[in-house]
């Protein structure tokens, strides 16, 4: 096997270079047919619709549940921070907040003096 770039033969693949249907997607080795060859046969048999497993309909409930496990594990994968961290955080903000705050006053009143100026 050669280690070029662009080369589609791996060791996961179980197909190397040079072996005969590795490019088009046919029969595998033991006999049972690609992905792409079922696909095509459930495609050609109607079947495309019907869907199982885990991709069945579920119910609003069922759905709803998932969701809401969904969002626990994500929680769960959060890094909280320290309470130090979290003041010094707030602080920052808050911070920055006042000096944009008077930033734009100060542009306002500054745009206001100009225009009772020039407008009288």
């Amino acid at each position: 096997m050669t280690e070029t770039t662009g080369s589609t033969a791996t060791p996961e693949s179980g197909n190397p270079e040079g072996t005969e249907g590795a490019a088009d997607g046919a029969t595998a080795e033991d006999g049972k047919l690609s992905r792409r060859e079922r696909r095509r046969a459930n495609k050609a048999s109607g079947g495309e619709g019907k869907k199982s497993g885990k991709r069945a309909k579920k119910g609003l409930f069922a759905r709803t549940a998932i969701f809401y496990r969904q969002i626990i594990a994500e929680l769960r994968k959060v890094v909280w921070p320290s309470r130090s961290q979290l003041i010094q955080y707030t602080t920052v903000v808050v911070t920055f907040v006042i000096v944009m705050m008077l930033l734009v006053a100060g542009l306002d009143w500054v745009f206001a003096k100009g225009a009772f100026w020039i407008f009288g």
